[in-house]
């Protein structure tokens, strides 16, 4: 399998960042890494293997970032509204670095996004502000309410950064026309602690007109890799 390893300095957050690319050819996706997770956690968690035989055939290629969460949602020793300045940055180091790289190995198409836990909240919020970037996200057990990060601070940042909060107040034709074209999946199981997070989003995608599938599944599933592994193969 082609493996292509990445870092270089961004400005965006003024740090060094790393990344892996699986896969020569095929469909792009950006994937997010779970809580404080780093770009290799697909790799370690089997997450690649699972999918090996979809990217050697030239079918699908991976591009897997870092995450900042030390530095913001999950910093504790930061003000909460500097917790949301990082990660307004780290969207930048997204938007304006990773995107263009990801373009120039696979050309100016709109892109899926995906992550599993709190990388799930990753790939839906980056999707639903920039819906002109994106056209799929697979959420697996995504977890989308980001007021238990900050103390109960909040501001305009911190609301634009919530989608169950910002969602549901969408008017903007612009966004819902986007919204409306874009493939959603919400997957998760019946035993997964972010159940109700995804059942409430697909309440709050009904309540605002935009198509999606939520995926409940059975067996006992729960929150954990064996779980996203399985669900990795069935919608990539």
């Amino acid at each position: 399998m082609h493996r292509e390893y990445h870092k270089w300095y961004s400005k965006a957050l003024g740090r060094d960042m790393e990344m892996l690319i699986h896969g020569h050819a095929g469909a792009a996706v950006l994937v997010f890494p779970t809580s404080m997770g780093r770009f290799h956690d697909y790799e370690d968690r089997g997450m690649v293997a699972a999918l090996a035989g979809r990217i050697e055939a030239g079918a699908l290629r991976l591009f897997c970032v870092d995450s900042v969460d030390t530095e913001s949602w999950y910093n504790r020793w930061a003000q909460p509204h500097a917790r949301v300045k990082r990660h307004i940055e780290y969207e930048r180091y997204i938007a304006g670095d990773v995107i263009p790289l990801i373009h120039g190995k696979n050309g100016p198409h709109p892109i899926t996004v995906t992550g599993c836990s709190f990388g799930g909240y990753h790939c839906v919020n980056f999707a639903f502000r920039h819906p002109d970037l994106v056209a799929r996200v697979v959420s697996m057990s995504g977890a989308f309410d980001i007021h238990q990060f900050l103390d109960g601070y909040y501001d305009d940042e911190c609301y634009f950064n919530c989608p169950v909060d910002y969602l549901p107040g969408q008017r903007d034709p612009w966004y819902l026309e986007r919204y409306r074209k874009m493939e959603i999946v919400l997957a998760c199981g019946e035993y997964d602690v972010c159940r109700g997070d995804n059942e409430r989003l697909s309440a709050i995608l009904n309540g605002i007109g935009v198509g999606h599938h939520l995926d409940i599944w059975g067996e006992g599933a729960g929150h954990d890799w064996p779980w996203w592994q399985k669900m990795a193969l069935k919608f990539f």
